[in-house]
């Protein structure tokens, strides 16, 4: 009898198509070849920076939240490098495209970019381990499926070039499969109700994530 897949696996497989859309995304084959046009990638580090805050408190309810104190140990880590390397790169960014002050801070957003906020602040506010898992799973391991293409040239610019080895590196490589870990060695244990709650917050997190890349090309 075979043996049921792990969890992150089986959630994955149900997201199967929004999954492919997304790291398959016009976004991605632009941002490789350097082609990616200045007013998008302006549009969607914009909007981008507005997950930062939210995306933290995810981490901060992840390590209120884990049974473990070796995990509390690696979303600290992790959150570390958010803070401090990323926020480099997208002040320097910013800097680049000549992005205000204003619109650095509190720029419009878009219904996408609410809607994934919300996401995250219902995560964390559920105060369960396997739903920030859930959520974090999706917007990492997406991330790293659609950067970490060792046969694939890195483009010539640093704002093209550095987003994608932020999201594709040896560090970033083990942090997502120990989030897998973690979800499947969690997803096992929990309740039925809690797997069920887990599975709506990662469905839903990857039709965000592909939302969110369409969004860079809607007119405005």
């Amino acid at each position: 009898m075979n043996a049921p897949a792990p969890f992150s696996q089986l959630l994955r497989a149900e997201c199967q198509e929004d999954w492919q859309a997304a790291i398959q995304h016009r976004f991605v084959d632009e941002i490789f070849a350097g082609t990616l046009a200045n007013e998008h990638l302006r549009h969607y580090l914009v909007q981008d920076y507005q997950f930062v805050d939210r995306f933290v408190a995810l981490l901060g309810a992840a390590i209120a939240s884990a049974d473990q104190y070796a995990a509390r140990v690696r979303f600290s880590q992790f959150a570390a490098m958010i803070t401090s390397d990323e926020n480099t790169y997208f002040q320097r960014c910013f800097d680049l495209l000549r992005v205000p002050a204003i619109e650095r801070s509190t720029p419009t957003l878009d219904d996408v970019t609410l809607q994934f906020q919300e996401l995250m602040h219902e995560a964390a506010e559920t105060r369960r381990y396997a739903s920030a898992l859930a959520v974090l799973c999706v917007a990492e391991g997406l991330y790293l499926e659609w950067a970490d293409q060792p046969g694939r040239a890195l483009p010539p610019e640093f704002q093209h070039a550095e987003w994608i080895t932020l999201h594709a590196n040896d560090f970033f490589r083990d942090f997502v499969a120990w989030l897998r870990s973690e979800l499947d060695r969690v997803g096992a244990t929990i309740p039925v109700e809690q797997q069920d709650e887990a599975r709506r917050f990662f469905h839903r997190a990857v039709a965000l994530e592909r939302a969110f890349f369409d969004a860079v090309y809607t007119e405005r």
